[in-house]
């Protein structure tokens, strides 16, 4: 073979050499890859899941290549996708369809976090406002979305949580979630020093025009502190806009209440500041009837009491957020509030007692005005470090709150008297004035570290001072005896209360594939707690215990995401507060005196539930029942006294309770412009006191039902009603609720300005909210009404560019149990 042969042979072995290269790297770059990312809400961070996710070719006239839908984690994979340049669509009602250039290889393309933005949507040539359901159901909550229910315009925070489902509002005002009222409320994901102290007048103080929605924690994490045996209710707030200057006014009026609100915000550069105040007044008259039977030696006496009260008040609320964000990835927040709230119940109360004894008989009337008031600040600073690798994070939180409760009331007594006299011709008088100072010092950190897309770690630690107390003077006056008051030292008392709880936590989440996903996680809590009685000279020795809260949950997923199935159990927590350890005796009524009792231990709950979700014509259903089992609960008890016909209630930790419960809610879409929701809730309570010899065993049922009516893209009609069956209670029972309503708004000024007239309880001036009382020693009924028919005219103006803010993250105190 000559030389010119040899070459050519050799570059014939080369060419077909650098054939075969190609050709497999061709085959190499066409072996299918995965797409995988994180799809979350642009404002709250938290994941949205079931939204759907589409690959579209970079041609706008190409049809579908793929797609998914993202799981409870908001976590989505495509896989077997040919390597090339896509587009990636992701949407979900209430959000702005997002879409975005991707590049896929034939490993796996992990995409940074997507985030969706609410807004309004593009169709044909109108523009709809994208509305979430009124109420969503999420793996481990409920959420109503309150801004949505125009109901809502000019009522505050009562009114809102009485619409919840899975929540009831009686007429006094007192919130019971599903059946109890051992729960934790949230603002933000924080505890408000003013919630913690006087609940029900705490949220007439809190419009309801700021709330964002409203959330039903019904298996809280072990990220969440252990407190609320039956969940957590978190109220989310509005937030202002992030977009150059922007903001809104509104004002509201009726017969029962009255409110000014206002709200301003801004950005500049990494810098971001939002302020939002707003002052109102409530009036809310009722009328009270007891008769009560008591059993003793001498036989059977009677107590009848009655009398109507005004109860009114006004409040303030204020609040001023700044965010700075200096790099990417960093981010710091402080957050600044001041809310307060003076409330005042005048009352003429009749009191006649009847005994076998006639001796021991009395008829006199009681001319009553008690005081109620709080003042509060809190301040908030956080640090969050985000990473280039999605979900991972770490925050620094510190925050300080301090609280000052007032308290307190007077009397004139007219004996042989069915009516209140002129002040003068009292032949007894009585006044009380208390101050309930408390400060709280949070400290928390909290870090959550991915591995890989379908498992995430959450540890974090956490540290709470609290320091309260209770001071409180009573003087009286008898005039044919004393020219002026004179203090009655053994009824005052002063007291303090210290507690510090250290917590330390872990959570293990991961995806067992595209169905099933489990979350393993534990919370231990260390509780010390101290107590200083300086009007007894007595005190309670140093205290502490350690409590370990275990938690987990399996969600499993059928037919194409729309049907899921959970399991759940958690262990929680509940510790009494300063209304429940209080030793001051109120005797404002003198037939029941009451007090706390300092000596409680903190109460633990086991809880298991199971919930089915699914889509039935595309509207969702949900079906769940749980049961609840506390070993030492903290029960309010009537007990006997010395003195004939008194009777005084305190709480003890004297029961077990169990709680079986069965929930229903569903949405059903009648037209594109009719929407109907709600469902039914039933409970079974038994009760087992072997202190007090009791087993009491009672059935209770709700229901919410809500319907709106879009009439045109600028007018809305919408009604609710939501109630309650009596509830079974320790020693009897209590009472039952309802309120609906019906309301319309009309957009105006190119959807600047609202205005929303709201009329409540039309058809009914008062609801009777009945509770007795059965005892060896008394059988008691009482009926409360509550006048609630009502109307509110509200008018509301935006101004400037809205474009939503994120969240603020708040220390989420929620351990302690309060009225």
């Amino acid at each position: 073979m000559g030389y010119q042969s040899r070459v050519i042979l050799r570059t014939s072995w080369l060419v077909v050499l650098l054939h075969l290269v190609a050709h497999y790297a061709t085959l190499a770059q066409q072996l299918p890859g995965t797409l995988q990312g994180s799809v979350q809400d642009s404002v709250s961070h938290q994941p949205v899941p079931y939204a759907t996710v589409v690959l579209l070719p970079l041609s706008a006239t190409g049809s579908q290549l793929a797609g998914a839908t993202t799981d409870p984690q908001g976590l989505f994979t495509l896989p077997k996708v040919i390597p090339g340049s896509f587009r990636l669509q992701v949407s979900f009602v209430g959000y702005a369809s997002r879409t975005q250039p991707v590049v896929v290889t034939s490993a796996t393309t992990t995409l940074p976090l997507i985030l969706l933005v609410p807004a309004a949507q593009q169709l044909g040539e109108a523009v709809v406002v994208g509305r979430k359901p009124l109420v969503e159901m999420q793996p481990d909550r409920l959420v109503y979305q309150a801004a949505q229910d125009i109901g809502n315009a000019g009522g505050t925070a009562a009114d809102v949580l009485r619409k919840t489902p899975l929540l009831a509002v009686d007429g006094l005002g007192a919130v019971t979630m599903r059946g109890s009222t051992n729960f934790r409320v949230l603002v933000n994901n924080h505890p408000s020093p003013t919630l913690a102290q006087n609940l029900t007048q705490a949220l007439k103080g809190l419009p309801a025009d700021q709330i964002q929605r409203v959330e039903v924690i019904t298996t809280p994490s072990a990220r969440d502190d252990g407190e609320g045996t039956a969940g957590i209710i978190n109220i989310v707030l509005k937030k202002g806009a992030r977009r150059q200057l922007n903001g809104h006014i509104g004002a509201s009026g009726g017969n029962r209440a009255t409110e000014l609100t206002s709200a301003l915000g801004f950005k500049r550069g990494p810098v971001s500041v939002n302020a939002a105040a707003s002052t109102g007044t409530w009036y809310e008259p009722d009328q009270l009837s007891r008769r009560r039977l008591g059993f003793s030696a001498l036989g059977i006496d009677t107590l009848t009491q009655s009398g109507r009260r005004i109860n009114s008040g006004q409040w303030y609320n204020a609040t001023l957020s700044l965010d700075y964000d200096p790099a990417e990835h960093h981010r710091f927040a402080l957050t600044g509030t001041l809310s307060g709230y003076q409330g005042q119940g005048q009352r003429d109360l009749f009191n006649r007692f009847a005994s076998p004894d006639v001796a021991l008989n009395q008829l006199f009337t009681r001319a009553n005005t008690e005081y109620v008031g709080n003042s509060s600040h809190e301040v908030t600073g956080t640090y969050t470090r985000t990473f280039a690798q999605a979900r991972r994070e770490w925050s620094v939180l510190a925050q300080y709150a301090r609280n000052a409760g007032t308290f307190g009331y007077a009397f004139d007594q007219f004996s042989n008297s069915a009516v209140a006299l002129a002040p003068d011709r009292a032949d007894y008088r009585e006044r009380s004035q208390g101050q309930t100072p408390s400060q709280e010092v949070t400290a928390q950190t909290d870090f959550k570290q991915p591995f890989g897309e379908a498992t995430t770690v959450d540890v974090g630690l956490k540290a709470i001072f609290r320091r309260t107390g209770a001071v409180a003077t009573v003087e009286g006056l008898t005039p044919a005896q004393t020219p002026d008051f004179v203090s009655l030292a053994n009824r005052g008392t002063d007291f303090s209360y210290a507690q510090d709880v250290q917590a330390a936590y872990a959570s293990y989440a991961t995806a067992l594939g595209k169905k099933l996903a489990i979350t393993l996680g534990s919370r231990v809590e260390r509780t010390n707690f101290v107590a200083d009685f300086r009007t007894s000279g007595t005190s309670l020795a140093p205290r502490s215990y350690v409590s370990v809260l275990p938690n987990a949950s399996l969600n499993y997923t059928f037919r194409r995401d729309t049907t899921g199935l959970r399991l759940a159990y958690s262990r929680r927590i509940t510790r009494p507060y300063i209304d429940y350890l209080n030793p001051f005796v109120d005797r404002s009524n003198p037939q029941n005196i009451t007090y706390g009792n300092p000596d409680l231990a903190p109460e633990l709950t086991d809880a298991y539930e199971v919930s089915y979700n699914t889509l039935v014509h595309a509207a969702p259903v949900i079906v769940s029942g749980t049961v609840r089992h506390t070993g030492n609960a903290i029960e309010a008890v009537r007990l006997p006294t010395t003195t004939s016909g008194v009777t005084a209630q305190t709480y003890a930790n004297v029961a077990a309770v169990t709680y079986y419960q069965l929930t229903f809610y569903g949405t059903a879409k009648f037209t594109k412009q009719w929407e109907v929701s709600g469902g039914p809730n039933a409970q079974y309570v038994v009760f087992l006191s072997p202190d007090r010899e009791l087993l009491r065993r009672g059935f209770s049922a709700g229901m919410n039902v809500d319907t709106s009516y879009h009439f045109r893209r600028t007018l809305t009609a919408q009604a609710s009603l939501s109630g309650a069956l009596p509830t079974p209670i320790l020693q009897g029972q209590g009472g039952a609720s309802l309120s609906y309503s019906m309301g319309v708004k009309k957009t105006l000024l190119g959807e600047k300005a609202e205005v929303t007239l709201n009329v409540l309880n039309p058809f009914t001036d008062s609801f009777p909210t009945r509770n007795s009382i059965t005892t060896a020693f008394i059988d008691e009924r009482t009926e409360y009404r509550s006048y609630q028919r009502g109307f509110r005219l509200s008018l509301n103006y935006r101004f400037g560019q809205d474009a939503p803010e994120r969240e603020h993250r708040k220390a989420n105190n929620d351990d302690l149990k309060s009225k």
